[in-house]
């Protein structure tokens, strides 16, 4: 199953559900096309993993390279839902250590927002 990637917006914040696999040439080269537009404007993106069906080093290079991607431009990349298998792999090449991964997609918008100060502490 090839790559298919649909958006959609909350807010600010745009959700990109990625269906199939994120692999060598045109699946990986979309995912980067997609996700660079809005990166390049410092904008936010949550990847929803959920769907991924396979991953391989190509796709994980292209995860590493649209982190680096959003932090020269001040952006903002979360991941979330990655599948058993693809948070395995992440967590093979240490990847979990600098990708921002969240259980869900409700808790990767959540961390958007910015933390509420108490007036009283």
């Amino acid at each position: 199953m090839k790559l298919s990637l649909e958006t959609r917006n909350r807010g600010d914040v745009m959700i990109v559900h990625c269906q199939g696999r994120i692999v060598y040439r045109d699946e990986a080269a979309a995912l980067s096309r997609l996700v660079g537009k809005v990166l390049e404007n410092g904008g936010k993106v949550v990847l929803d993993l959920s769907g991924v069906s396979s991953i391989d080093s190509a796709g994980i290079g292209e995860l590493a390279f649209l982190h680096s991607w959003a932090q020269s431009q001040n952006a903002d990349l979360k991941c979330a839902s990655p599948t058993p298998f693809v948070r395995e792999l992440l967590d093979l090449t240490n990847l979990d250590s600098v990708l921002e991964i969240h259980p869900t997609v409700c808790e990767a918008l959540a961390a958007f927002q910015p933390a509420e100060v108490c007036a009283d502490c």
